[in-house]
């Protein structure tokens, strides 16, 4: 990378505005001289995704499916999913895209969906949790868990462990975690992280759920690492996807025409699931535009990750999915 790549990079992540729009991409793609991923093929190798039935998801999985990946999709609609699975081998030629069904925020059906994956595939080669949502209004897991902290921490906690042995028959494997910008804002509380219902704010619920998944990551990457297996977070930018359009009307009126499209956010992801390099080179990174970027932006979440809260972290996470490991 030059050194006006890097200047250029410095100040589109200092503007933030700059780094997550389309804007960063379409700089970082020139400066940067990204390879091309559609020329990569991945017959032999499985690829379990969740939330692909749209968006970014769906943009990750139809690229894979390109490369000749057997692609299985996580979705909590079965006719929504068959569609899906329908759609991407219509388009790409390859028959072997399948799904499992469960929601990522019930336990119980990610226990059977990982125990259907098992079967299927002895071996298994990525893992991406992308499936997540902002909800304006609190909602509870059949567990009892508030919904975002479920579906999106102790699920794909529990999916990672589940999955463990395929991965590691896998190995070198990755598990990626498709989190957001938006965790910058929020330091990690194990005690803040279900929010109550007189309190409850969809956002700040979101951004908590999204930090807890980076610190994840990290606590993940250090266990897995002698297993062959790579633990890496990436966050999109802001991207025109229908649960943009879902859950911020506004924001995606205002910031509409600089929003990066779903394939252009995807491409990261599709990069770190498929490159030989630093992807498997490195693990527990966070990245954006096939850079790492660091956790912290702001002193007082910086303040917050501790040892101990990184411990409570996860031992939070093991008892609210009952995972044994």
């Amino acid at each position: 990378m030059s050194v006006i790549a890097d200047g250029v990079d410095a100040v589109l992540e200092w503007s933030v505005f700059g780094s997550f729009t389309r804007v960063g991409s379409a700089l970082r793609r020139r400066l940067d001289h990204w390879a091309p991923l559609d020329g990569r093929r991945l017959e032999g190798r499985v690829v379990v995704l969740t939330g692909a039935t749209s968006g970014l998801g769906r943009e990750a999985a139809l690229a894979l499916a390109r490369m000749g990946a057997t692609v299985e999709i996580i979705a909590r609609n079965a006719l929504k999913a068959e569609a899906t699975c329908a759609e991407l081998r219509q388009q790409t030629g390859n028959p072997n895209v399948s799904f499992v069904v469960a929601d990522t925020g019930d336990l119980t059906a990610l226990r059977r969906a990982a125990a259907d994956l098992l079967k299927r595939h002895p071996a298994i080669h990525v893992l991406i949790h992308n499936a997540g949502a902002l909800d304006d209004v609190r909602q509870v897991s059949p567990q009892g868990l508030e919904l975002t902290v479920a579906s999106q921490v102790v699920g794909p906690f529990l999916l990672t462990g589940l999955l463990l042995p395929a991965l590691k028959a896998g190995a070198p494997a990755r598990v990626l975690w498709v989190s957001s910008g938006g965790m910058y804002s929020e330091p990690l509380s194990v005690d803040d992280l279900e929010l109550p219902a007189a309190h409850y704010d969809g956002t700040t619920a979101y951004a908590r759920a999204k930090r807890a998944q980076v610190t994840l990551v990290e606590l993940w990457a250090h266990r897995l690492e002698a297993d062959g297996i790579r633990v890496h977070a990436m966050h999109p930018g802001w991207a025109d996807t229908p649960g943009v359009a879902r859950s911020l009307p506004t924001f995606r009126r205002v910031v509409g025409p600089l929003l990066r499209t779903a394939a252009d956010a995807a491409d990261t992801l599709v990069w770190l699931a498929v490159d030989e390099g630093a992807p498997l080179l490195e693990t527990g990174r966070f990245w954006l535009d096939r850079r790492p970027r660091p956790v912290h932006r702001f002193a007082s979440t910086r303040r917050a990750d501790t040892p101990p809260e990184r411990e409570r972290l996860w031992r939070w996470a093991v008892e609210k999915s009952g995972l044994v490991l």
